[in-house]
């Protein structure tokens, strides 16, 4: 094992990105940052909220925070918050349209349950 980890030194680490954006996610954050020159993407957190524990935070951000981790795909910036970086880990990010609504949609494959009304959810 020391063996292994002495010839492994200065390999390079291959990290998995925490979220990545459907084209569709991508299309509309485009859409909306349009009309917001001064702000430079848009950031992605967590926060302690209804009845299951977790809910997701978006907002349009100006500038990336010294601990934010920076997802940039086709040119937009998304900024993960450092507590939420494990939560979301190979989190897919989508915009989803129908007759009645329109929304961002996260599909992550670390969440435990969620509550009935699809507010909150727990990992």
């Amino acid at each position: 094992a020391e063996a292994e980890r002495a010839r492994c030194r200065g390999c390079p680490v291959v990290a998995q990105s925490p979220i990545l954006e459907t084209p569709s996610a991508v299309n509309k954050i485009k859409q909306l940052l349009k009309d917001k020159p001064e702000h430079v993407g848009v950031k992605v957190g967590v926060r302690t909220r209804g009845c299951n524990g977790l809910s997701y935070t978006l907002e349009y951000t100006k500038t990336k925070g010294d601990s934010d981790e920076e997802v940039i795909q086709d040119g937009v910036r998304v900024f993960i918050e450092k507590k939420a970086q494990l939560t979301l880990l190979g989190t897919e990010m989508d915009y989803v349209e129908d007759k009645l609504s329109s929304e961002f949609v996260f599909n992550n494959p670390n969440i435990k349950g969620t509550c009935g009304c699809g507010e909150s959810f727990n990992i």
